[in-house]
């Protein structure tokens, strides 16, 4: 059927299985509010919550990007300048997208409802932004990082500020590996006139810069320990996904920038993963403490 594979297809444009970037800290938010595991109905509205607003949001970045990235050898192929979908057909998975984030947030709890087109709002115009900012990386970054603390108000039905250090750490994460994954860009970038760090400043500043905001990250991760009165594990899991970025940053440098996929999908996946797994991890095991 021509709609199942328009789905398909559209899957892949998104690379839905890239949806675990964000998922783990949207977990370890859920699992902060909870100091535990949340309800079954809990946790799953709240995925689906979180794979229907990134759906929906790299969807719309794809229909928004279109005629640039037709006019960029790197990102002609994708599926809208190539031809293989509509963007009517995309608009209207966008749509779709959206109704079930709302009937996610609906059936959560009041706040998260009257919160959903605030969320819907940031996630999606993020696509926008590197039309007049170079710091749309950052922009980026606070659209994944609502993550936490939208699962905090999905559990809880309220927010706590400490859970504001968690949505600043993922912004700086997330921030600087978009950074990095920019500098691939440059040239395209200066040559149309779109706003990027490494387009401002160069390859080698812009990856100082990606160096900063990943230190910054793991100073409030480091901070969310005493805060959340976690214990050993979670100071592990930080030291944990200290390595792991060292590690990303060695991939790449301003003369060699050619395992930078492998830096930004491979490691950056495994980062998000390896630090849910010992939060969840301090938080489970402390009665045994």
């Amino acid at each position: 059927m021509p709609i199942l594979s328009n789905i398909k297809t559209t899957l892949q444009m998104i690379k839905w299985e890239h949806s675990i970037f964000a998922l783990p800290f949207a977990l370890c938010g859920a699992m902060l509010a909870a100091r535990g595991v949340p309800g079954a109905a809990q946790l799953g509205w709240i995925i689906v919550c979180m794979v229907a607003a990134r759906s929906a949001a790299m969807a719309f970045n794809r229909l928004a990007d279109a005629r640039i990235d037709a006019a960029n050898p790197r990102t002609a192929t994708r599926a809208i300048p190539a031809g293989k979908l509509s963007p009517q057909f995309v608009a209207a998975f966008i749509a779709a997208c959206c109704v079930l984030f709302v009937i996610g947030a609906w059936r959560l709890n009041r706040l998260t409802l009257y919160l959903s087109p605030m969320a819907l709002a940031v996630v999606l115009l993020y696509s926008y932004t590197k039309r007049f900012t170079r710091f749309s990386h950052v922009v980026l970054g606070f659209a994944l990082g609502i993550a936490p603390a939208a699962a905090w108000i999905a559990v809880r039905g309220s927010l706590d500020a400490r859970i504001l250090l968690l949505t600043a750490a993922v912004t700086f994460w997330v921030g600087g590996f978009d950074v990095i994954y920019a500098c691939q860009d440059i040239d395209f970038d200066r040559q149309n006139a779109l706003n990027s760090i490494p387009q401002a400043y160069g390859i080698s500043r812009a990856l100082l810069v990606a160096r900063t905001l990943h230190l910054l990250m793991l100073v409030l991760l480091a901070t969310l320990v005493p805060v959340f009165g976690l214990g050993k594990m979670a100071t592990a899991g930080v030291v944990a996904v200290g390595l792991l970025l060292a590690w990303e940053h060695s991939l790449v440098s301003a003369k060699d920038l050619s395992r930078l996929n492998a830096a930004f999908f491979t490691m950056n996946g495994v980062i998000a993963v390896v630090y849910f797994a010992f939060i969840a991890a301090d938080l489970l095991l402390r009665p045994l403490h």
